[in-house]
């Protein structure tokens, strides 16, 4: 009697939660729907406290520099000891921020509204994005991009409901928009239990390792160009968001609701680039995704400060769409590079992102009131061209 030997079956590739990744993305959305009504509210609590573009610029530099600062400290520790219920945590921060936005008296304390909800999403961005990497199933570009879609889409709201809510009824209508934090926060808790099963059920994992074709030398000078790609995008989208409503006033005319309606178009474009970017790169790498669209921008931008009013609006979607591809695609990229460092290379990502946008848009504030608002785009205008250094990234064999 014979007997055969058959081979253990291949563990099953674990599926893609749906739930988590629209519950994810959905509580992206409200985070930075209530990150972006601080840049939004800048006509409002300019004519009400006097403000001067380098005093707007510190604002932003104080919420993206807190926002930034903590991400990768965030990310490094929760790599070792996750933490799921910090989600909820975190958007307790951001709801504190909003009532101080709401009642402030005073630019330190519109300095301290913009500190707390930077601290709100200093927590929530790396823990979020791990969670869209666990319910990805491998399909790590899709997931990545359906998280980032919902924070841009919240993004591009807050113009909306600036132009809408705030501007008409003044700053004490901040404080409505509470009921968004605490929507977070019940969305967030039924997350971070679905995390935390996950976590008891998790098998150790074999230990991931970096290509070793990627030398420790190109790894550096890898990171390197990412961080001037990555610097190059938020610095344009710091000029966008911080100042491009300022930049209709003074060359078109507009008022202040209207300007925010135009610059709901370039975010709401960049809310659909972001999902692009993700599923394409899945389909046909990284790096081409990459070259596209931090490249792919130039002719627009360098035209931009020199058009019409209906030439600019369709230009600035065209710019947002390509430009925020962009994220998704450096920010899997990047984990590849550095496999088993998820939580860190994400805090790490988003960190300086917002901390490159903190100091352009400080940097741009500055040069604002040396010069003038159209001169920061025509500045801007070429930062495109970092785009080229995307020919120096390694194959990652994405």
């Amino acid at each position: 009697m014979t007997t055969t030997a058959t081979a253990a079956p291949a563990p099953a590739k674990p599926a893609t939660s749906f739930w988590v990744l629209f519950a994810i993305s959905f509580s992206h959305l409200l985070n930075d729907l209530m990150q972006s009504l601080l840049p939004a509210v800048y006509p409002l609590l300019r004519d009400l406290y006097a403000l001067d573009f380098t005093q707007i610029g510190l604002i932003t530099l104080v919420n993206q520099m807190t926002a930034s600062l903590l991400q990768p400290v965030v990310g490094l520790y929760t790599d070792k000891y996750p933490k799921p219920y910090s989600l909820p945590i975190a958007m307790c921060s951001t709801l504190a921020g909003l009532m101080v936005l709401s009642s402030a008296s005073s630019f330190p304390m519109l300095l301290l509204a913009a500190a707390l909800i930077g601290v709100g999403s200093s927590i929530f961005h790396p823990e979020s994005s791990r969670v869209a990497r666990m319910a990805s199933g491998g399909r790590l570009g899709f997931a990545q991009s359906l998280f980032q879609v919902g924070g841009n889409i919240g993004t591009a709201f807050g113009p909306l409901l600036a132009a809408f809510i705030i501007i008409p009824r003044g700053q004490g209508s901040v404080a409505w928009f509470a009921l968004v934090a605490i929507t977070a926060i019940l969305v967030l808790s039924a997350v971070s239990t679905w995390y935390a099963g996950q976590n008891r059920m998790a098998r150790p994992q074999p230990v991931q390792r970096r290509n070793p074709a990627i030398t420790r030398n190109r790894l550096i000078g890898a990171f390197a160009v990412i961080a001037v790609l990555v610097m190059s995008k938020n610095v344009y989208m710091a000029s966008m968001t911080s100042f491009y409503a300022f930049f209709l006033i003074e060359n078109f005319g507009l008022d202040a609701s209207t300007a925010q309606l135009y610059l709901f178009v370039f975010l709401g474009a960049a809310a659909a680039g972001t999902f692009i970017g993700g599923p394409v790169g899945d389909k046909v790498g990284r790096k081409v995704v990459i070259w596209v669209s931090i490249l792919g921008p130039l002719p627009f931008t360098l035209a931009l400060p020199y058009v019409g009013l209906e030439a600019s609006i369709v230009l600035t979607a065209l710019i947002g769409f390509i430009l925020a591809s962009a994220f998704s695609a450096i920010l899997v990229y990047a984990q590849e590079l550095l496999p088993g460092r998820v939580g860190m290379i994400a805090g790490l990502m988003f960190g300086f992102a917002f901390g490159m946008g903190a100091l352009g848009a400080a940097v741009l504030g500055i040069v604002a009131d040396l010069t003038s608002i159209i001169f920061v785009f025509q500045l801007c205008s070429f930062l495109p061209l970092a785009g080229l250094l995307t020919a120096l990234l390694p194959n990652t064999g994405d």
